[in-house]
């Protein structure tokens, strides 16, 4: 027996470096974020709004990390107001800001619509940062194009300025960074679908549609 008990030993070792990298890799396949109810309701202490569009009984939410200086956020606004509209009262969006200090105008930009949401304009200054990106995220100033879109959403631009350098919508964005930071989110755009982050090879309009299609099939009574 002593002189077989080597290979036995070997063979168990195998068998276990085996079954550990099996565990592993199946590890690596599940999402490595999760969010919970709760954080979506209240968003972070003491942050002082949270941006929803559609129904708080909507049985998909899809809440974005994101950008309005990145470029893939950017290419993902489009499809995700499509989304929205194609599957009305069935999906809500949630925004956070997550601007990185590597996009000169990121931060500024977060602040334009957090001051546009004083005057009941988020979205809509949200939409139009988007659409725009191209156009403001290589200007030497900024801030003389977001006074312009604030211009062109029908806001008092006075107020506008005003606001965009008050200590609330810092702390908004700040706030929002913060919640994010606390997740582990890292890159952008970061999407959550029902409280689970998607992976990046998902974060496309098929990908997202195929989630949202599994989230609501998943709560459909069998």
């Amino acid at each position: 027996m002593k002189r077989y008990l080597p290979f036995v030993i070997v063979s168990a070792v195998a068998l276990l470096a085996l079954a550990g990298g099996a565990m592993l890799y199946h590890a690596k396949q599940l999402p490595l974020l999760t969010i919970s109810k709760n954080r979506i309701a209240s968003g972070t202490d003491g942050a002082e709004s949270i941006h929803i569009r559609g129904q708080p009984d909507a049985p998909v939410t899809l809440e974005e990390f994101g950008d309005f200086e990145c470029p893939p956020c950017g290419r993902l606004s489009d499809p995700i107001n499509q989304l929205e509209h194609d599957y009305h009262s069935r999906l809500r969006i949630i925004f956070h800001h997550f601007p990185f200090v590597t996009h000169q105008h990121a931060r500024e930009a977060a602040l334009a619509s957090e001051a546009a949401d004083l005057q009941g304009r988020f979205w809509q200054m949200h939409d139009l940062l988007y659409r725009e990106q191209s156009t403001w995220s290589k200007a030497a100033d900024a801030r003389l194009l977001f006074n312009a879109y604030a211009g062109m959403l029908g806001l008092k631009i006075d107020r506008f300025k005003k606001d965009m350098e008050s200590d609330e919508v810092k702390r908004r964005v700040t706030a929002d960074q913060q919640q994010g930071a606390a997740l582990g989110v890292t890159v952008t755009p970061t999407i959550f679908i029902n409280n689970r982050a998607l992976p990046a090879a998902s974060l496309n309009a098929a990908g997202l549609r195929a989630a949202i299609e599994a989230a609501i099939n998943a709560k459909s009574p069998p």
